[in-house]
């Protein structure tokens, strides 16, 4: 039998690689609610998507891009939150839940 002293490298180098190869699916999901608006017709709308960054700073650009494809133009992001807070925003964004 060996002295543990001797397993216990091994043993993290077989923990930090299995820490390294968990999927990128397994990281939190998170989504972001905004205000936006279009022109013509004039419209304002709140809504809900799912976003790939957890920061407000970061999911910007990217809500901004995806609702400007759709005429809208992004007045400002309300918060950015996980799973947790996606059914009670549901009714609130009525047919902009997960839209875009």
């Amino acid at each position: 039998m060996r002295p543990i002293r001797t397993l216990t490298g091994p043993l993290l180098a077989v923990l930090t690689l299995l820490a390294l190869a968990v999927p990128a699916s397994a990281q939190a999901t998170c989504y972001a609610d905004f205000k936006a608006k279009r022109d013509k017709p004039y419209e304002l709308i709140y809504g809900v998507m799912q976003v790939s960054a957890c920061s407000r700073d970061q999911v910007k650009g990217d809500v901004r891009k995806r609702l400007a494809k759709a005429g809208f133009d992004l007045l400002n992001i309300v918060s950015v939150f996980d799973d947790s807070g996606l059914d009670s925003r549901k009714a609130n964004a009525g047919p902009y839940y997960l839209r875009f």
